[in-house]
């Protein structure tokens, strides 16, 4: 089966529910208007016979005599005559009246033939006469002794029913189309914020960071809305990182694979073991520096797409510093640079992500190293305060002016002048790492009489 709209699914649930609720409502009041109409038709059979008992006390049976003053049996139209009333059912409806003796002094015709043995006391009966059932009503006059009989057919009380019912009945199937039209209205009408929804998201531009609106939006929909804005946002900063991602990648490899070319195109054409040795050792260190902007490429990757957000624990800022400080031991000892480690704390501990952190201080300590000239100085701190934990690089390189501090930590900015290999990446690196764990970074002058002073503020609990 296909799936239904969701207008024609609401439509039929709600016509499905009217109908599970009025249908037994409907059989109920059946049952219930049948019942009435019993009670009804025994209180009317009651008080007709009351009627003639009252008749016959103030008048005599001679007000229901024939034309020649003899009293017999007559039909149903005389009583009613009498009462000024027109009768319609002569032959369903009718009464006897007895004497003390149980003899029948008068009679409807229709009713001849019933048992003429009334009881001698009020009471409800129902006497079967050929192909018809009666129900019988006898009461006995304390005045007169009369015994008079009323009675009435059960289908003609059938027929008032049922009448009743198709008098009602047909006009409420005939307006179930109808209900249902109008419920499809009303549906369809509950349902135009979804259409300005679909319009909306129809209209918005691809890579368009703004919300969607809709001020008219009933409040089921409002969390529908919150979502789906997270949703677009989460979406757009993943295709804006893939964006950048590709970029980076585009514009990072591109010097070192063409630098990588041209040294083994050096290598293939010569046959002097030397220039071979030095093409080949050309063609190395493009492939260290190849990997070396791959790793940073994707350090900046994984930490732009918060891959470590849902995995902090606790982390020790002097076992990261330690590990880093050993990691580039063999680069401070070429570069000829005098790095200095300070331990204020034998332990210093933050919720984080370790990989971060470890990437964060790295690329601090070889910002440094690139800008430091040999025979320089470095040096590094750790401590804890009440509320956050510091991590601090010094050294005594150029510096950065005041005026350009806010822009180095850019993508792929390098100062003028600047030494080194660097990529522009690395404190891109660090802004990341320190915005994944909620930490402050400055930039400020250095102690050392000349250079720069990093010092990266993180809170001791983290999120």
């Amino acid at each position: 089966m296909k799936p239904t709209s969701l207008r024609g699914r609401l439509r039929w649930m709600i016509i499905a529910l009217l109908l599970l609720f009025l249908l037994p409502l409907a059989f109920y009041s059946f049952y219930r208007t049948s019942d009435e109409m019993a009670v009804l038709s025994d209180a009317r059979l009651a008080e007709a016979a009351h009627t003639i008992a009252a008749i016959i006390r103030q008048s005599g049976l001679q007000t229901f005599a024939n034309s020649d003053g003899i009293i017999v049996p007559v039909q149903k139209k005389s009583v009613l005559a009498a009462q000024g009333e027109v009768a319609t059912h002569e032959s369903e409806v009718g009464f006897q009246v007895f004497d003390r003796h149980g003899k029948l002094v008068l009679g409807t015709v229709n009713l001849m033939t019933l048992p003429a043995t009334p009881d001698d006391h009020s009471a409800y009966h129902d006497l079967k006469k050929q192909h018809h059932v009666w129900r019988v009503f006898n009461y006995v006059d304390p005045h007169s002794q009369y015994v008079i009989r009323t009675a009435d057919r059960y289908d003609s009380r059938e027929n008032i029913v049922h009448t009743l019912w198709v008098d009602h009945g047909v006009p409420f199937m005939l307006g179930l189309p109808v209900l249902a039209l109008l419920v499809g209205w009303a549906v369809g009408r509950g349902l135009r914020p979804l259409a300005s929804l679909t319009t909306a998201l129809s209209s918005r531009e691809p890579g368009s960071r703004e919300r969607i609106e809709l001020p008219d939006a009933p409040r089921e929909l409002r969390p529908v809305l919150g979502a789906l804005n997270e949703q677009l946002a989460r979406q757009e900063d993943a295709l804006e990182r893939e964006r950048r991602f590709s970029a980076d990648v585009a514009h990072e490899l591109r010097t070192p694979l063409a630098s990588i070319l041209l040294n083994l195109e050096s290598a293939m054409e010569t046959v002097d073991p030397d220039e071979i040795q030095d093409s080949l050792a050309g063609a190395h260190h493009s492939v260290a520096t190849l990997s070396r902007r791959v790793e940073q490429l994707l350090t900046l990757a994984k930490l732009e797409a918060g891959a470590a957000s849902t995995r902090f624990e606790p982390v020790d800022l002097m076992d990261v510093a330690d590990g880093v400080v050993k990691e580039l031991t063999p680069i401070i000892r070429r570069r000829g640079v005098e790095l200095g480690f300070a331990q204020h704390d034998e332990r210093v501990l933050v919720q984080g992500y370790a990989p971060a952190l470890v990437a964060l201080l790295r690329n601090l300590l070889e910002n440094s190293l690139r800008y430091v000239p040999a025979g320089g100085r470095i040096q590094l701190a750790v401590s804890q305060g009440r509320q956050e934990a510091m991590l601090e690089v010094i050294d005594d390189g150029p510096g950065i002016p005041v005026e350009r501090r806010h822009a180095v930590f850019a993508r792929f900015h390098r100062e003028a002048g600047s030494r080194g290999e660097g990529y522009g990446l690395g404190l891109s690196i660090v802004t990341r790492a320190a915005t994944l764990h909620r930490a402050s970074i400055e930039l400020l002058d250095s102690p050392l009489g000349r250079g720069l002073r990093v010092r990266v503020s993180i809170p001791l609990l983290c999120p």
